[in-house]
């Protein structure tokens, strides 16, 4: 799927979005690997169309079936990043405070970056502790797109003025 941060291959599986691969990324997906779709998918078409809205900015939330494949901890880091609004931003220590111990912001980072469904699992919302944008699988010029497409006018006013 085209977009304004590059070519994006999407894949399903048994119902279920499992990856979301910005093109040229960390995690870029071959799609000769991946097979061939084998007629419409509804899965795939509903992600495309809300991915859209959302990059028009008339989507702030996706609902969509998702079903990353990872670890028990994994999981629960990506479950805590789609908890963070849209337009807003958390540290690695922030979400490991969520999960108990400000020791773990180093196994938040790597679970961060081993997020199969870029944006739909907002991974780009997560900041280093001081406010800098670090570690993006995407890049970090899609990185800072991602956060200002989710600005709101008054935090953009705030941050010129």
């Amino acid at each position: 799927m085209p977009s304004p941060v590059g070519e994006l291959t999407l894949v399903a599986e048994d119902g279920a979005l499992v990856r979301v691969h910005l093109a040229g990324g960390k995690q870029a997906a071959d799609p000769a690997v991946l097979g061939l779709r084998d007629g419409p998918d509804p899965v795939l078409g509903e992600a495309v169309r809300q991915l859209g809205e959302y990059f028009t900015g008339d989507r702030t939330e996706f609902d969509l079936r998702l079903a990353p494949a990872g670890n028990a901890f994994e999981q629960r880091v990506w479950a805590l990043l789609r908890e963070i609004p849209y337009g807003e931003t958390r540290s690695y220590g922030d979400l490991a405070r969520v999960l108990g111990d400000v020791g773990f912001s180093q196994a938040v980072g790597a679970a961060n970056g081993r997020n199969p469904i870029a944006i739909v699992v907002p991974c780009h919302r997560v900041i280093g502790a001081d406010g800098s944008l670090v570690r993006y699988a995407g890049g970090l010029d899609r990185k800072r797109f991602l956060l200002a497409l989710e600005e709101s006018e008054d935090t953009r006013a705030q941050r010129l003025f």
